[in-house]
């Protein structure tokens, strides 16, 4: 019998969007979490990274957000609760969010019989541009 325990997270994300067109937010990029250090610390280094790139008002939002809110977004996260942050630059909203998740551990194969077929199965061979 497989008995699985979770293990206790964060689903880390971040979504852009263009306000001028009538599309969907897009996924840019994804982080899986273990801790709410963790978590934290992803969103805040990467404020630290764009934000010399970032208009001035989105500058300073984004600075605001990395010192005067760290300790409401640290609370929320030790308190499991879901937490976002956007900053507009030019027409592009950009969109973090943190959400506690649990994880399943992965399954692994040891021990355990592998079906005939996975033996035949023989990786590809990269092919080569001349």
């Amino acid at each position: 019998m497989l008995r699985a325990t979770t293990r206790p997270g964060f689903w880390c994300e971040c979504w852009t969007r263009n306000l001028d067109d009538g599309h969907p937010p897009a996924l840019f990029g994804s982080y899986a979490a273990y801790t709410e250090v963790e978590a934290n610390n992803w969103i805040s280094t990467i404020l630290r990274t764009i934000s010399p790139a970032l208009d001035t008002d989105a500058s300073q939002a984004a600075w605001e957000r990395l010192h005067d809110h760290r300790v409401n977004t640290r609370r929320a996260l030790l308190h499991r609760a879901p937490w976002t942050v956007s900053v507009t630059h030019a027409r592009t909203l950009i969109t973090w969010t943190v959400s506690p998740v649990n994880y399943l551990p992965l399954a692994h194969r040891q021990s355990i019989e592998i079906p005939m077929c996975a033996h035949t199965l023989k990786p590809l061979t990269p092919r080569t541009t001349e």
